[in-house]
């Protein structure tokens, strides 16, 4: 029956080719799945119903060899709030800030133009402030775990849309870590390409210069899909990059590094590290040991220096007309940016420098994949409320660094803690290396054999 239907692509697509599934039917599980969801604060605007059911009974009447031509065809999907979509408000998680989108992002338009059927937009921390999915005015979405404990942000609609079976994936944004650390909470994989790999174009900007648009899905070879048809340079976007002719290989036999005992934290999260050491090494690799603190000294930049100026840029008007309009705490963290000269902004990138040069000596000069935790542990909605930035740090302990250093990152499902809720690892390679981590993450999850998503999902 379809309400047991997993969404991955493998599934559809079979499901598809054999007859047995149209658009039209899977467009009604996926309302059905949404309405008994009810207040799960995932959406911020919806398609509506009847546009749904008019896409899914366009892409039916197409004839099998336009079908074929579809790579994406019929399969649902969701993208966040501060991703451009004509015709729907982009609100960014503020209502005072929402506006029409009058085009949509490029990223977004690919996958349409591939056959996706997108079902609406996603709650969020607001204008992508976050990684906790809390700082929202539309409420926390509710995690398909335990409801007592944070999704995950900043894009924390997106993934727990996708671990809740309402879509097959999702499109979110990666700044410091949004595109990661909610998939460790919602035992999904989440993608961060190479900067510039997909198109920024279209998307209300955390910090420019750094954003990424992720991908939420179930399996790694569902990303990989997915990237396939929403990345390429984008000639109206300034930062939009050109892949090298040749993207780095990662073959047996490969070195991977993990930290030095003393740089780890919590023993639940480092025991599936050891899992996944143990898959890497049944796949021929080599493990070496390395010193992450250049990593964790960019990470502490992101916030702790200019790059939070970028941040006031994206929303300084609204802040200066109407500061109420943003949340307290968004507010305090953007408004902290005015005190940052254009000399620190120097300061800030020559550090930066000395770092990646320190990390290519101590960490790329040994290795070809970096193998890290997601996220250092759970928390509860109520422990962030408590502590609402000092938390929120320390999220992002493995993750803050990735977008400075120009890394690319794929986070998989890792298994479950004693509390049931879910452990996620990180595989982080060089810019460009998007290609081998997703292959790599695949070949990790067929090994590892776990349960995809929060209920639905056969094991990978």
């Amino acid at each position: 029956m379809l309400k047991d239907l997993c969404l991955d692509l493998t599934t559809l697509r079979e499901a598809y080719a054999k007859g047995g599934l149209t658009a039209a039917a899977l467009v009604e599980e996926v309302l059905a799945r949404i309405a008994a969801a009810g207040e799960d604060h995932v959406w911020i605007t919806r398609v509506a119903d009847d546009a749904l059911r008019m896409r899914a009974a366009a892409l039916d009447a197409e004839d099998i060899p336009r079908r074929r031509r579809l790579p994406l065809f019929g399969i649902p999907f969701a993208v966040k709030d501060n991703i451009d979509v004509a015709g729907l408000p982009t609100t960014a998680a503020c209502p005072a800030f929402a506006y029409t989108a009058a085009a949509t992002a490029p990223a977004v338009e690919r996958l349409l133009d591939a056959g996706a059927i997108l079902v609406g937009k996603t709650n969020l921390d607001q204008f992508a402030t976050g990684l906790v999915g809390t700082r929202s005015p539309y409420g926390v979405p509710r995690n398909p775990f335990n409801p007592r404990y944070i999704p995950g942000g900043s894009s924390s609609g997106s993934a727990v849309a996708v671990a809740a079976g309402l879509v097959s994936f999702a499109l979110g944004t990666d700044t410091a870590g949004s595109g990661r650390v909610p998939a460790a909470f919602n035992n999904i994989v989440g993608l961060k390409p190479t900067r510039g790999r997909i198109s920024t174009r279209g998307i209300v900007p955390a910090c420019r210069s750094l954003d990424c648009v992720s991908i939420f899905a179930l399996t790694a070879a569902d990303a990989a899909a997915i990237e396939a048809v929403c990345a390429g340079y984008e000639t109206y976007d300034a930062f939009s990059r050109r892949a090298p002719p040749q993207s780095m290989p990662i073959e047996a036999p490969f070195r991977y590094a993990m930290p030095e005992p003393d740089a780890r934290d919590d023993e639940e999260a480092w025991t599936a590290l050891e899992g996944v050491a143990q898959a890497l090494d049944a796949l021929g690799a080599k493990p070496v040991s390395v010193d992450i603190a250049p990593l964790r000294a960019a990470g502490e930049l992101l916030y702790g220096g200019p790059w939070v100026a970028e941040r006031l840029a994206a929303v300084e008007a609204l802040l200066t007309r109407s500061p109420e309009a943003l949340l307290p705490v968004t507010r305090t963290i953007i408004a902290g940016a005015a005190k940052f000269t254009a000399l620190d902004a120097f300061k800030g990138f020559y550090r930066l420098g000395e770092l990646a040069a320190e990390s290519e000596k101590s960490i790329w000069h040994e290795t070809e994949i970096l193998l890290l935790p997601t996220v250092p542990r759970p928390y509860r909605i109520d422990e962030i409320a408590a502590d609402p930035i000092a938390r929120n740090a320390h999220l992002g302990l493995y993750t803050n660094f990735a977008n400075l250093l120009d890394l690319a990152a794929i986070a998989l499902p890792a298994g479950f803690r004693d509390d049931g809720l879910p452990l996620g690892v990180s595989l982080i390679a060089p810019a460009f290396s998007d290609a081998s981590l997703l292959t790599l993450g695949q070949r990790v999850q067929d090994l590892l054999r776990l349960p995809l998503g929060a209920g639905r999902g056969r094991a990978a």
